[in-house]
């Protein structure tokens, strides 16, 4: 392809030069015409509202007023230097516009008895309005000035650059010059007949209206064509992996429900699955039959059993000749799991091991040696899986369980265990919003468990300010006294300056003081323990040595007491929403009513007051997620940072989610006439996948 002129770095621009060019690769990364033309708005003012003197306010951002220049005077000697012009409106009503810098140019170019329109913030002193270092503009405009227009771009910008006259008006100017230049170079990338069906402007246009629009209705048809061709573009490569897996890799066949599955379900399930569940393992067991690849995203809330819908899908795996393995992020997290499989199969059917950081060389030699003999059927463990040196005989199943904390490289390892790549199934307790589902995990088949297992208990949840502290601690005490044991999460380790929050320390002292020995014994947990101290202190409150822990947030996943029936979240308003929720599923999970209290100051902004109104109101993870991506945004709620895909410059999940729907179904349509995108009218997708595909980047295809 040729390379084009928007391909040309950005030192040869004018008004740009190296050293500016250097300073704009450093600080906002860019190092072509194309960079700079993709570098959008963040929002716009509008030139279209003039107002009279007299309307002004102090509280008014930025305002334009047309008037005549009635006298200029500089004011003061040397250093403390400024210009003084007395500017008057239509009505009369005269205002200051003031200079400190600049003055000898000002004096000589702004005319005494010239309309100017000024533009700028104004300020309100001595009993009248100025506007300092106000922007000047002839009135009225010229025709076809591009620049000012009428909704006025401002651009996201450093200190740095600032300081080299790079700020929004430095950045606007050097943009439109690319524009003027080079706008004709820009190619369309999507097909015809997209654009068509969804009435959307050309790729020129859109870039044209979305740095310089000529009006509100263009502004909205660019920022609808860009939104749609980044979400389009990123459906394009989530579905196309999963069309090139589903074509081109071949699956292991789990075609026989045999006697591991058929024991333990009729004999050894300690409770009736929900429909959920049911529905689940079905959609696993036509998985598995295709033969092709499974890759399916189980959701499922805290407590909703994805581990037994875990475990029936890895002894469907051994019923059927293969070995199973199940990866966690943590050492808590993998040996709980593990706990939890030997104890839903009273240690019969299949041998189940586990492997993590402080398995010892001695345990590690003798597992290798029943992992490669087909001795061990199910392997439970956390990155140690997928070391080189970790050989299975024959693995047909991988169960990745919080697979956000996980790299796309750690879990590709894991899929190179088997010449036949093994069937993969990841399960999350965060819910996720559909938006952030299809976009995350497009490429993923998704189930949800949206219902509890029988006899599970909605937690009841409470908001207590700090001036009801003695309340909260007379409520554990009752707890505690009916053999119930208590979490209390704080967000700190150690007092922060910056922020007034009770850490943990000093909330120690506090509940020792308040739930004294030998009645009350307290376990401490926080992320800067050593493991072993810290494994130690879990294992006092599981056994229920004791019966209150404090900790900070490394408890908020992978403990399981069913014994424990009080959550108590400190500095509640500190947490997101995702994060409280993911908290509160620490309880809950016996036979008892749990309840979790939220404490907060006694001033809360807003948005902290919705966060924990939203807990007070609602179980439901789901519409919880919902909530935390539109306050939060998508990059905030998983670790997502790992992913590139929400990179996303003009697009958002929480507002955009028609548009979302939209593209994805576009995308389907095309791979369902044309799988592997290979007809003439598909010829720029296909451009697009060959270069994403090689590792070239084209996100700014030119």
């Amino acid at each position: 392809m040729q390379a084009s002129n928007l391909d040309t770095p950005l030192v040869y621009l004018k008004g740009v030069g190296p050293k500016r060019a250097e300073l704009l690769q450093k600080e906002l990364g860019m190092a072509s015409y194309k960079d700079l033309l993709y570098h959008y708005p963040f929002r716009y003012i509008d030139r279209t509202r003039f107002y009279q003197i007299r309307e002004l306010d102090p509280e008014m951002p930025l305002v334009q007023v047309v008037g005549k220049i009635l006298s200029k005077e500089v004011i003061g000697e040397k250093h403390k230097k400024r210009l003084v012009a007395k500017f008057a409106d239509e009505t009369g009503a005269i205002m200051e516009l003031v200079w400190f810098q600049s003055i000898k140019w000002v004096e000589d170019h702004v005319m005494r008895g010239s309309t100017y329109i000024a533009f700028g913030k104004p300020t309100f002193f001595n009993g009248s309005f100025s506007i300092s270092h106000p922007e000047l503009e002839n009135y009225p405009r010229p025709p076809g000035l591009t620049g000012n227009l009428t909704l006025q771009p401002i651009y996201s910008s450093t200190e740095k650059l600032k300081k080299n006259f790079l700020d929004s008006k430095g950045l606007q100017k050097l943009i439109q010059h690319v524009i003027e230049l080079h706008i004709n170079e820009v190619r369309e990338t999507m097909p015809a007949y997209v654009l068509e069906k969804y009435k959307l402007i050309s790729r020129k246009e859109a870039l044209v209206h979305i740095h310089f629009p000529a009006n509100q209705a263009k502004l909205q048809q660019a920022e609808r064509r860009l939104k749609f061709e980044e979400l389009f573009f990123i459906q394009l490569q989530l579905l196309y992996n999963k069309q090139v897996r589903s074509l081109k890799f071949k699956g292991l066949l789990f075609d026989t429900v045999g006697e591991r599955v058929n024991t333990f379900y009729k004999e050894m399930l300690p409770f009736d699955l929900t429909n959920a569940q049911k529905r689940v393992i079905k959609e696993i067991r036509i998985d598995t039959q295709k033969g092709s690849q499974m890759n399916r995203l189980v959701q499922g809330d805290v407590g909703s059993g994805k581990t037994v819908v875990a475990l029936i899908s890895m002894l469907l795996a051994n019923d059927n000749g293969y070995q199973a393995c199940m990866m966690a992020p943590t050492e808590i997290l993998a040996r709980q799991h593990y706990e939890s499989l030997v104890s839903l199969l009273k240690g019969e059917l299949v041998n189940i091991s586990i492997l993590t950081g402080t398995t010892t060389k001695k345990q590690r030699t003798v597992l290798h040696q029943q992992l490669e003999n087909g001795e061990i059927d199910i392997l439970v463990g956390t990155h140690a899986l997928i070391e080189d040196k970790v050989k299975f005989k024959n693995l047909g199943l991988v169960v990745i369980d919080e697979q956000h904390r996980f790299g796309v490289e750690q879990r590709a390892k894991l899929w190179r265990k088997n010449t036949i790549p093994p069937h993969i199934l990841v399960m999350t307790a965060t819910p996720i919003p559909r938006t952030l589902a299809m976009t995350l995990y497009g490429d993923l088949d998704v189930s949800v468990i949206d219902e509890l297992p029988a006899g599970r208990k909605p937690i009841e949840t409470r908001h207590l300010l700090e001036g009801q502290r003695l309340r909260m601690f007379g409520f554990m005490k009752q707890e505690i006294a009916k053999g119930r044991q208590v979490y209390v999460v704080y967000p700190l380790i150690k007092e922060s300056e910056k922020l007034d929050l009770m850490h943990l320390e000093a909330g120690i002292e506090q509940f020792r003081f308040e739930f004294p020995l030998p009645n009350y014994q307290i376990s401490i947990v926080h992320g800067q323990m050593p493991n072993a101290d810290k494994e130690f202190e879990m294992r006092q409150f599981i056994e229920g040595k004791t019966q209150i822990m404090v900790a900070t947030t490394v408890i908020e996943v992978g403990v399981n007491v069913p014994n424990a029936s009080v959550m108590i979240i400190e500095n509640a308003e500190r947490f997101g929403l995702s994060q409280l929720h993911q908290l509160r599923g620490r309880v809950g999970r016996g036979a008892e009513q749990s309840y979790c209290i939220l404490m907060s100051s006694n001033k809360l902004s807003e948005n902290s007051k919705l966060r924990l109104n939203t807990m007070v109101k609602t179980n439901n993870g789901f519409e919880i997620s919902e909530i935390d991506l539109q306050l939060r945004g998508p990059g905030d709620i998983t670790g997502t940072q790992q992913s590139g895909v929400l990179e996303l410059k003009v697009a958002n999940l929480a507002k955009d989610q028609i548009i979302l729907q939209e593209a994805r179904n576009t995308v389907i349509e095309i791979f369902e006439r044309d799988p592997m995108v290979n007809l003439p009218e598909n010829s720029l997708l296909k451009t697009y996948l060959d270069r994403k595909n090689q590792g070239i980047a084209f996100d700014k295809i030119s």
